[in-house]
C-alpha cells in the first residue's frame, strides 16, 4: 500500500479545518473528508431579507495570537470585526429584573445582584484551603466551597448555562475550567491568583478569555470555517467515513462518496468529527476508548433567533444579552442582543434576538417543534424585556447534540483516548470534547495536534519550531 495522503482528516468541522490547514500549510498533504454537504460543521450563517443569523457559535474571544495567524493565512482577516462597546454589559435575571453582571469593584459593591452578606462573604475566600489536588469537584461544589451559594446561583449558574448549556452540578471544574483549579492548587485563593497571575499571562501571550475581544465577522462566522474550506487543496463534501484500518504502511480509509464507496490511503488520521462518529470508527481498534467517547454526553439545544421592530421593545438592549439562572424557574437559558453585539445584523429599525432553549437544564424543551418554540421564546421576552408585538420573523434551529459536557469523570475519559493514540501510531483525535469547547479552543487544540501529525510524519515546519 501506497498511502495517497500524508494525512486525511476526517470532519471538516473548524477542528479539523483548523488541522487540516495547518498541516498543509506545513507542506503535507492532506485529504479532508466531511459526511454532511458543506464544511463548518455547527458554525453556519444565514443571510435572509437584510438579516444575518448564525445556527451555532455568534462569535469568538481572540485568547491567542494563533487566531489571528489562521486568520491572515487564510485571507479572513479583512472581514473581521469586534463587537460593540456596549456588548461589554452583561445583565443576569434575578426576582424577574434583568440587572447588570458588575464589571468593576466600585460597580460589584453597588450591584443589587447579590446580597451584602454575599458581597462579605466574598472576604474570606483568600482564607479557603485548597483542596487536595486527588479530589474531582464539581463546578458547583468548588463554588459553593469558595465562593458560596449566592454566587453559584447567580453568577456561575447562569455562566455555565450560557457557556455549555450545562449544569453546575455535573461539570468537573478540573476539566471545564481548568485555569481555575490551576490557580487555586498554585495560589491557594483565586482573588490571589487573579493578582499575582498578571505577569505569568503576560509572558504566555495568551489573553484571558474575560478580557479577550470578541469577535465575529461582518458577513458572519461561517466567513471563517468557508475561508479555510476554500484554500484546502483536496476537500471531499457528501463523504462519509464507515471504516478504518491500520497497515504497515499507515491507515486505510473507507467511505461512502457521492459516487459510491471509496477507499483513501494515509500515512495518518486526524479524527475531527463528535464523539459518536469517533467512537463508531475506532469500536474495533480501541473499544475502551470508543465507550469513554460514548460516556459524553450532549444535551440538546434549540436557538430561536426573532427579528422585531425596535419600536416594539421597552428594554435598552445595551449590552451583549442576557442570562438566566436556574433558580428564576424560567424556559430559557438565555438571549443575546445580536444586532447590539455586531453590526448588519438587521436592517434599519430593526433588531435581531437570539435565545436559547433546553440544554442539560431543560433538555425535553429544545426537543419541541419550530412553532412551540418560537412561541415559547416569545411568552418569554414578553415578560422580561417587555416586547409588545409579535416577531416579524423567526428562524429555529435545533441540535439534538449541541455541547459535549466535561462532567465528572472526563479526564479519565480522555486518559482513555490519549492510550488509544499511543496504541494507535498514527491516529489523532480533535474535536471540542477535548481541549476546550469555543472555537478559539479548538483552533488552538488543531494546532497542537497539527505539530504533533507533523512530528510523527518527520517534516515538522521548521516556522514552527
Amino acid at each position: 500500500m501506497n498511502p495517497a495522503s500524508d494525512v486525511v482528516v476526517i470532519g471538516a468541522g473548524i477542528s479539523g479545518l483548523a488541522s487540516a490547514w495547518w498541516l498543509q500549510s506545513g507542506g503535507h498533504k492532506v485529504t479532508i473528508i466531511e459526511a454532511d454537504s458543506r464544511p463548518g460543521g455547527t458554525i453556519g450563517t444565514v443571510r435572509d431579507s437584510g438579516y444575518l443569523v448564525e445556527a451555532g457559535p455568534n462569535s469568538t474571544l481572540e485568547t491567542s495570537p494563533l487566531i489571528a495567524q489562521l486568520l491572515e493565512q487564510t485571507g479572513t482577516i479583512a472581514q473581521r470585526i469586534y463587537a460593540n462597546p456596549a456588548a461589554n454589559n452583561r445583565f443576569i435575571l434575578r426576582g424577574g429584573m434583568l440587572l447588570p453582571l458588575p464589571l468593576s469593584p466600585p460597580a460589584f459593591f453597588k450591584t443589587r445582584l447579590f446580597s451584602a452578606g454575599a458581597k462579605l462573604g466574598l472576604l474570606r475566600e483568600p482564607f479557603v484551603r485548597r483542596s487536595s489536588p486527588g479530589v474531582e469537584e464539581t463546578v458547583a461544589q468548588f463554588v459553593r466551597r469558595r465562593l458560596g451559594v449566592e454566587f453559584l446561583d447567580y453568577a456561575i449558574n447562569p455562566f455555565v448555562a450560557g457557556v455549555y448549556a450545562g449544569d453546575p452540578e455535573c461539570l468537573s471544574v478540573r476539566a471545564a475550567f481548568p485555569r481555575l483549579f490551576e490557580i487555586e492548587q498554585q495560589y491557594g485563593s483565586l482573588i490571589r491568583g487573579q493578582i499575582m497571575g498578571a505577569k505569568e499571562r503576560k509572558r504566555s501571550q495568551e489573553t484571558p478569555k474575560q478580557s479577550a475581544p470578541m469577535l465575529s465577522f461582518a458577513e458572519g462566522m461561517q466567513t471563517l470555517t468557508d475561508g479555510v474550506a476554500a484554500r484546502m487543496e483536496d476537500l471531499r463534501l457528501d463523504t462519509r467515513a464507515t471504516g478504518m484500518s491500520r497497515g504497515d504502511a499507515g491507515w486505510e480509509v473507507t467511505a461512502a462518496g457521492p459516487r459510491g464507496p471509496l477507499t483513501l490511503h494515509a500515512k495518518t488520521v486526524v479524527l475531527a468529527t463528535p464523539t459518536n462518529a469517533a467512537a463508531q470508527l475506532m469500536r474495533t481498534h480501541a473499544p475502551c476508548a470508543s465507550d469513554a467517547l460514548d460516556a459524553i454526553p450532549y444535551p440538546p439545544v434549540a436557538s430561536v433567533a426573532s427579528a422585531y421592530a425596535r419600536a416594539d421593545l421597552a428594554h435598552a438592549l445595551d449590552g451583549f444579552g442576557f442570562l438566566v439562572p436556574k433558580k428564576e424557574r424560567r424556559q430559557i437559558l438565555g438571549t443575546i442582543f445580536s444586532s447590539t453585539l455586531f453590526g448588519n445584523r438587521a436592517p434599519d429599525g430593526m433588531v435581531l434576538l437570539t435565545t436559547f432553549v433546553g440544554g442539560m437544564r431543560q433538555p425535553e424543551l429544545a426537543e419541541r417543534d419550530e412553532a412551540a418554540l418560537a412561541s415559547l421564546v416569545q411568552e418569554e421576552l414578553v415578560s422580561l424585556l417587555g416586547v409588545r408585538a409579535a416577531p416579524q420573523r423567526t428562524w429555529v434551529k435545533r441540535w439534538k447534540r449541541a455541547i459535549p459536557q466535561y462532567t465528572l469523570g472526563h479526564l479519565a475519559r480522555i486518559a482513555a483516548v490519549d492510550e488509544a493514540e499511543r496504541a494507535l501510531p498514527g491516529l489523532y483525535l480533535c474535536a471540542n470534547y477535548r481541549g476546550g469547547i469555543s472555537v478559539a479552543d479548538c483552533i488552538k487544540s488543531s494546532r497542537t495536534v497539527s505539530d504533533r501529525v507533523a512530528q510523527y510524519l518527520g517534516r515538522p515546519d521548521p516556522a514552527r519550531r
